[in-house]
């Protein structure tokens, strides 16, 4: 009886020493997958911040597209107005009249505006 306890025993131990190698075992997988979650999870974030700086840029550069596209807009549309003005009065214009505007063909032809000699005198 003596040898069948011992023997029982010797098996319980194995057996003890299987269940803790399968913890440890066990424990340092779950380790390794904190340490992988981890590093996933730091990759992540620098991606989203990233991603959030490229965000910032790209939202900045679209309201001084916005802004440029309202100031061309406004441009356009006063020129339109200059242009639908001339067209009525039958004013002939050239198209360099609006990029160098003392050459306007109306302008040219009124005869230029001379000082007299008595304004100058007290």
């Amino acid at each position: 009886m003596d040898q069948r306890k011992r023997k029982r025993m010797e098996s319980n131990r194995e057996s003890a020493r299987r269940s803790r190698m399968r913890k440890q075992k066990h424990l340092d997988d779950l380790v390794g997958q904190i340490t992988e979650l981890k590093k996933d999870n730091n990759q992540i974030l620098t991606s989203i911040n990233f991603t959030t700086h490229r965000y910032l840029n790209i939202e900045a550069e679209n309201s001084v597209l916005r802004a440029q596209m309202t100031e061309l807009s406004q441009r356009l549309d006063s020129l339109n107005d200059i242009l639908h003005y001339l067209n009525r009065e039958g004013i002939e214009y050239t198209p360099d009249c609006f990029t160098n505007p003392f050459n306007v063909p109306y302008l040219n032809q009124q005869p230029p505006i001379m000082p007299s000699a008595h304004i100058f005198q007290y």
